[in-house]
């Protein structure tokens, strides 16, 4: 528990998932490709980030301290990612899902969740435009930076998926210095991918 607490409170130490750069002559992003791996999820409906994302947390970070079928601790990893998706028109509420990386040793067989509303998500190979930021974030600054990219991304010609984006986050909340956050936004594939509802 202490263990799980210090690497929350300092991410310390914390597996990531595996990516490759991509060539990218911008200074401005990177492009990254994540290979298939598997996270543990949970979707929150509702019209706030930070909220979501907060509640979502509690889900995983209860499923990594033991609320799972074999009820083992299973080791915080980075970046705690969130997946949102608006709804379709400017009142509708979002689909926010966030998400823990599964570490390696539980990626072939992940633990299945006890909570109905966490479950284990298949992630397929994905390359992403990353904007790095520091600081404290919050649903503001991440739709800033989120500006910022895709004026970078439009300035290039570069295809993305326009209706969804992630936010992912590298530090607990106690971390006051060298904080890391980063906004994606999924390149589009020649078959153009759908995102599924």
């Amino acid at each position: 528990m202490i263990k799980t607490v210090q690497q929350a409170l300092f991410s310390t130490g914390l597996q990531l998932p595996k990516w490759e750069p991509v060539e990218n002559k911008a200074t401005d992003y990177e492009v990254r490709k994540y290979g298939a791996t598997k996270w543990v999820s949970t979707k929150v409906i509702g019209m706030e980030l930070d909220p979501a994302i907060s509640k979502g947390f509690m889900r995983l970070f209860n499923y990594i301290q033991g609320n799972n079928e074999k009820k083992v601790k299973i080791e915080m990893t980075a970046p705690v990612t969130c997946l949102v998706e608006p709804g379709a028109g400017p009142i509708c509420e979002t689909t926010f899902t966030t998400s823990f990386y599964i570490p390696e040793e539980h990626q072939a067989d992940p633990v299945k969740p006890s909570d109905p509303d966490v479950f284990i998500e298949q992630r397929p190979e994905l390359t992403v435009f990353v904007r790095v930021f520091g600081g404290f974030t919050n649903a503001q600054k991440a739709q800033e930076e989120l500006i910022k990219l895709s004026q970078s991304l439009q300035r290039d010609g570069q295809q993305f998926e326009e209706n969804v984006y992630y936010t992912a986050g590298y530090d607990s909340p106690f971390k006051l210095f060298n904080r890391k956050n980063e906004v994606w936004l999924i390149k589009k594939t020649g078959e153009d991918v759908k995102t599924e509802a």
